[in-house]
């Protein structure tokens, strides 16, 4: 429901009154820092509240104070007057400012991703952000804070079911209640522990405190330890953003989409549309294999390149798990993999090896680095291959770190032959794959040239085919068999569309 003074004419709502409060606290804290540092480390010293020597001028800096908290407060009020937004006509519009006027707008069938989050204190007051992504976007393109819990979610199920096309029967409200989901797997928090404990970095950090040890010693000098405090400051930050950004993370489907959620204290909910994800990467590090954990990454029109903090947070699709749930995953970001034994292509992907032989067409059906070019990378070159099944492009990499990545044919966007001298005079060539920007950059490494060549050829014509045929807005009836309930609760609100597609 809308709050009665959030109604604005014209179909123009409010945010809660509450919101600028929400953003803008920092500056309340220091005004009120500013302003009260020293009376309250005086009243902590036992003496005066008020310096002696300044009780002539306190009425005169108390005024002062109170004009600027009026003045800060003011414009919270005056910022939370002039932000006003709609979602009408195919889009979602955002208007702010009251001195320098802003209006941002998205359009509902190039939404890629909403996200709702949750900063702390918005969730101590039960309020929330929304964000939408959007295709060719830098940033995001539309951002309301904030809105009740209740009602950002309602806005974010109309919006998503209005760019998948779903129509509300003549005379329904103009809300389109929640869509049900269905939890397909959750990260325990021991495993995302571990995880952080077993990564990269913890191996960059023991080798480099064995460094810093040794070097000490040599130099009886423990003067360097006092240096290093800046830095052991920054790694316990880093290992707390990830803990935080992983903790309680949830995967589950619905008719909208992929719902992710994760959060400890600032808690997020993506919801990613059905044929959204334009590539995914599945990654596991040397330490891991021995738990069998893996981590999956995802391109999304509107994230950007996300490298750190919460962008990265952002393109995670899975922080830490097993095949089972890999496999799990990717069945849902590629529902219909266009082969007939999809868990035994895809393990291939995650584990297989060339034989030894060198032949380029291994028996596993991955094109792999002709034997000739072993010495460009003498440890990968039985792993570095590619596999083009009927929808999709599979490019496994890495003999320590194995990769693979998977690219949906119609999310090719367009290709490049890369060849080096040492290339040229094996032999080989790399093709690169251009999507959207993100953490995945799809490269099928060091391939023979003719397998390149046809390679970069038939890739060209199955992408122009598959554009064709896409139709993303049935996604929830390809996974239907892993929720059945979930699509027999949403058939009512697609029927619309349904009907639509038949006529």
């Amino acid at each position: 429901m809308v709050l009665p003074d959030q109604a604005v004419d014209g179909g123009w709502k409010r945010v809660h009154p509450a919101s600028p409060f929400v953003r803008g606290w920092v500056a309340l804290a220091a005004v009120g820092f500013f302003f009260g540092r020293d009376a309250f480390e005086r009243l902590l010293q036992g003496r005066d509240f008020v310096d002696p020597a300044l009780s002539g001028r306190a009425p005169w800096l108390l005024a002062g104070g109170g004009v600027v908290l009026l003045l800060t407060v003011g414009g919270f009020i005056l910022s939370w007057y002039f932000t006003r937004y709609q979602v009408a006509e195919g889009f979602v519009r955002v208007n702010t400012g009251f001195l320098f006027k802003q209006q941002r707008q998205a359009r509902l069938d190039r939404v890629q991703a909403i996200d709702i989050v949750q900063p702390l204190l918005a969730r101590i007051f039960g309020l929330a952000e929304l964000k939408f992504e959007v295709a060719d976007a830098g940033e995001s393109a539309v951002r309301l804070a904030y809105l009740p819990v209740e009602q950002a979610k309602q806005l974010r199920a109309t919006i998503l079911a209005r760019a998948a096309g779903v129509v509300s029967e003549p005379g329904s409200p103009q809300e389109v209640p929640e869509a049900p989901e269905h939890v397909v797997l959750s990260v325990p928090p021991g495993r995302l522990l571990g995880s952080l404990l077993l990564s990269e970095q913890t191996v960059g950090i023991l080798l480099g405190a064995a460094a810093v040890v040794s070097t000490s010693v040599l130099l009886d000098n423990t003067a360097i330890f006092l240096a290093l405090i800046p830095a052991i400051l920054g790694i316990g930050a880093s290992y707390w953003n990830a803990f935080n950004k992983g903790y309680n993370f949830t995967a589950a489907i619905s008719p909208d989409g992929i719902r992710l959620r994760y959060g400890l204290l600032d808690t997020q909910a993506q919801t990613l549309p059905p044929g959204r994800i334009q590539a995914v990467m599945v990654r596991q590090p040397p330490i891991w294999r021995i738990f069998g954990w893996y981590r999956m990454h995802v391109n999304v029109a509107g994230y950007g390149a996300a490298g750190t903090g919460e962008g990265a947070a952002r393109t995670m699709l899975l922080p830490v798990g097993l095949k089972s749930d890999a496999l799990r995953m990717l069945s849902l970001v590629l529902p219909d993999p266009g082969i007939d034994n999809p868990e035994e292509v895809f393990v291939t992907g995650l584990e297989g090896l060339a034989p030894a032989s060198g032949s380029a067409s291994g028996t596993d059906g991955f094109v792999t680095t002709p034997r000739r070019a072993w010495l460009l990378a003498p440890l990968g070159w039985r792993r570095n291959g590619f596999l083009a099944t009927g929808t999709a492009l599979l490019i496994r990499s890495g003999r320590w770190w194995r990769t693979l990545v998977v690219v949906p044919h119609q999310r090719t966007q367009s290709m490049a032959l890369q060849q080096g001298p040492l290339a040229r005079h094996f032999g080989v060539a790399d093709l690169v794959l251009h999507t959207t920007a993100g953490p995945v950059m799809p490269r099928v490494f060091q391939a023979g040239v003719p397998q390149a060549v046809e390679l970069f050829d038939q890739q060209a014509a199955r992408a122009r085919e598959a554009r064709k045929r896409q139709t993303s807005e049935q996604w929830l009836a390809q996974v239907a068999p892993q929720a059945p309930e979930v699509a027999a609760a949403a058939r009512p609100q697609h029927t619309n569309q349904e009907d639509r597609q038949d006529g």
